[in-house]
């Protein structure tokens, strides 16, 4: 009987792994390999890595370590309940500033297997969603942050600690000014001090071109956090 609960508990384990790997492939819209990877934003303090010869190229790197079986388990399993504690924290600084409350409606831009959604509705910010490349449902649906899959003034706040991977700044920040609501809230986890991954499409050097790239919005603060690598918070707020 220990024997077959075993088994029992690997076949459900690859099970939950695969089930979003097949979502993703069932879903994927192959017409973005035609897109090439030009972009005109230029600035010392953020630089845009090379190498990528066309859209379809990025997004492939992207899935590289988004699909890695040995990292998915880890985030399911080690680093959970950990992710989770930690968010849960961050968020709650947010409510005690007034900048998130339980009625806000929330996007988490990259969220992979969706450790933030969780800590969101753990501390009563119900209507939160996550968004990534590979969907992990129920946190997580599919999308693209170069293009959300929303309509404009949807969210109160939105969250992300992958600009990092945004092969476009420019267009990044744009479609979150798109669907914030007027007076609505960005908050931005970077890394100022380090470098990202081999995965990282861009390296910010500063707080600077984060203002430029915010056209319709004001810096409210930065401060800094220990989250998972990143040193700074940023947060915004669009115009009303």
């Amino acid at each position: 009987m220990k024997e077959i609960s075993v088994s029992s508990k690997c076949i459900y384990f690859v099970v939950l792994i695969t089930i979003p790997i097949l979502l993703f492939l069932s879903n994927w819209n192959s017409s973005s390999s035609t897109i090439t990877t030009t972009t005109s934003y230029s600035d010392s303090n953020l630089k845009i890595r090379s190498g990528y010869t066309t859209y379809d190229t990025y997004i492939q790197k992207q899935l590289n370590k988004t699909l890695n079986p040995k990292l998915r388990k880890i985030w399911m399993t080690r680093d959970w309940d950990r992710k989770i504690q930690i968010f849960s924290k961050f968020f709650t600084d947010l409510k005690n500033e007034n900048l998130l409350s339980d009625t806000s409606k929330v996007l988490c831009i990259g969220a992979r297997m969706g450790q933030e959604v969780e800590a969101l509705k753990r501390i009563g910010v119900l209507d939160s969603i996550g968004m990534d490349l590979v969907p992990y449902p129920p946190l997580v649906m599919k999308g693209d942050f170069h293009n959300q899959p929303f309509d404009d003034r949807t969210f109160d706040l939105e969250f992300s600690n992958v600009f990092d991977h945004a092969l476009f700044p420019v267009k990044f920040v744009s479609e979150i000014e798109r669907t914030l609501k007027s007076g609505g809230v960005c908050v931005l986890h970077v890394s100022l001090s380090r470098r990202g991954d081999k995965y990282s499409a861009n390296d910010l050097y500063s707080v600077e071109p984060l203002k430029k790239l915010f056209k319709r919005s004001e810096l409210v603060r930065t401060r800094t956090v220990d989250g998972f690598g990143l040193d700074t918070e940023v947060v915004f707020r669009k115009e009303r």
